[in-house]
């Protein structure tokens, strides 16, 4: 595990996929949050993101198992940064995202390759 990942079983993948995942859900839910019209939708969505959220750090602590904490850190962050640029702003909020924003997603996703998957 010295420089990057020990991928000896799938749980390393399925950890980051499911801190991508919550990642995204806790996003959303505050998105939803602050677009709600009543306190009640207001709170109901940021105990949402909330849990989410909680999900995401222990995820992450599973993932420190299997890589240092440079490498899990930036690869999760990497990831959140384009699940919720792409899959929640995007896709779920139809935000306009402005063709150099495309290339820095790019930029992030040659510098998640070069931290993550490094021998």
């Amino acid at each position: 595990m010295p420089g990057g990942w020990s991928w000896d079983s799938p749980l390393p993948f399925l950890l980051l996929l499911a801190n991508l995942l919550f990642t995204i859900v806790a996003n959303a839910s505050f998105r939803v949050s602050a677009l709600s019209p009543d306190w009640r939708g207001f709170l109901f969505w940021q105990v949402i993101g909330n849990l989410a959220g909680l999900i995401t750090v222990l995820t992450l602590t599973g993932l420190l198992r299997y890589a240092p904490l440079h490498v899990a850190f930036a690869v999760t962050t990497g990831l959140a940064v384009l699940g919720v640029q792409v899959g929640a702003a995007h896709l779920l909020f139809h935000e306009a995202i402005t063709p150099l924003q495309w290339a820095g997603t790019v930029l992030i996703v040659v510098g998640i390759l070069l931290v993550g998957l490094r021998p």
